[in-house]
């Protein structure tokens, strides 16, 4: 027998470890095989064959202008957390529910196929459609392939609603993400002739302080509508490697950094920036040695979700919501993917986020009720 209740199936999508380094088809088979019980189509779209996948599944009409329901399968890793019971294996303790997942995002996903049965005896007008993707949690690059196949052989939606945790609130912006690595080539020499090599970490470091001044003025620019929190773009390092010993002028010096941007900023004006310090700095390295250089290369790039006052979507999950006003987040989402190919999409799920990738993760119950509610007046609307 099929699990009926939200808590029932979200218990079951625990249980599949789906952590971005391990595959999500078994995950997939099994919401597969739910739909199937319930007469629902559906297609796989895939990133990584045989490894990683993306589903697209339809309750109602096959017409255009339908309302997509997105969330992600993958969750973060649990190594090294101390968790009081089995990430694993759902837990209810004082109304919480506890589980890798729960919140971020298995919750939502648990509710959206619990209200299939709903959604299939109200009649629908305009479809519901489902499209849980992979690997957003390593730069939303899963869902990008599910993305284009809709924007090329499938009806178009009306409106997303991106499932992320907001606590059931409607969010209409978000900043971007977009992570670079860059990879300084200097060349080797004893630390006594540092005049024969070339420093790859101090290269390194010139690029590193433009970023910090990059950053300050960054908050100097601020943000205009006053809406996101920190209230201004951001610009940081993450991981830096390189050198030998003390006693060796480093040929190699690599670090990763990324941006997360105001929606509206402009997204190339960071990376321009760092270029021309690059082709500033690189003519004396080149003096040295002739394979000296500095490379940048753009490892993920998540678009920001730039507010649209009254679009579809932002109007359909106000009036689910029971809410008269919206709300930004500074975490990114698969929304602005969406948006970049015309579909409005606001986020909006269960739970909040700051209990998102922490040991002991957790939802609250009546999170799933608010989110069981949220979508029996979606579908009313559909009606």
């Amino acid at each position: 027998m099929l699990p009926a209740t939200s808590e029932d199936i979200l218990a079951k999508l625990i249980s599949f470890d789906t952590t971005s380094r391990e595959s999500n088809i078994p995950l997939i088979a099994w919401i597969e095989e739910f739909l199937d019980g319930h007469g629902v189509p559906h297609l796989r779209v895939d990133y990584e064959e045989g490894k990683k996948t993306n589903l697209y599944a339809t309750i109602g009409p096959d017409v255009e202008g339908g309302i997509v329901l997105s969330g992600h399968t993958d969750v973060v890793p649990v190594d090294g957390q101390a968790w009081t019971s089995d990430p694993f294996a759902l837990t209810l303790r004082d109304g919480l529910l506890y589980g890798r997942g729960t919140c971020d995002m298995k919750g939502f996903i648990a509710v959206c196929l619990a209200m299939v049965p709903a959604f299939q005896q109200a009649k629908l007008k305009v479809p519901i459609h489902f499209a849980f993707s992979c690997d957003e949690e390593v730069g939303c690059r899963g869902v990008v392939p599910l993305v284009e196949h809709m924007r090329d052989h499938l009806k178009r939606p009306a409106a997303v609603i991106v499932g992320e945790p907001t606590s059931m609130q409607v969010v209409n912006a978000h900043k971007s993400a977009v992570r670079y690595g860059t990879e300084v080539t200097g060349h080797e020499s004893h630390s006594a002739l540092t005049d024969r090599g070339v420093n790859a970490i101090m290269v390194a470091a010139e690029i590193i302080s433009e970023i910090n001044r990059i950053r300050e003025d960054l908050i100097a620019e601020g943000d205009s509508t006053g809406r996101f929190n920190p209230p201004y773009s951001t610009i940081h390092v993450g991981v830096i490697k390189g050198g030998t010993a003390n006693n060796i002028v480093p040929k190699s010096c690599s670090f990763s950094w990324e941006t997360r941007l105001l929606p509206t900023a402009d997204r190339e004006a960071v990376p321009k920036r760092i270029a021309a310090l690059s082709r500033k700095l690189e003519p004396a390295m080149k003096k040295v040695s002739a394979v000296a250089g500095i490379s940048t290369e753009k490892m993920t790039d998540v678009p920001g979700l730039a507010p649209e006052q009254d679009s579809p979507a932002e109007v359909l999950a106000l009036h689910c919501a029971h809410a008269n006003s919206t709300h930004t987040v500074s975490y990114c989402t698969e929304a602005g993917h969406f948006q970049s190919i015309g579909i409005p999409a606001v986020v909006c799920g269960p739970g909040s986020i700051e209990q998102a990738h922490k040991p002991d993760e957790f939802i609250a119950v009546d999170q799933l009720r608010k989110c069981e509610a949220f979508m029996s007046r979606l579908a009313a609307k559909c009606c």
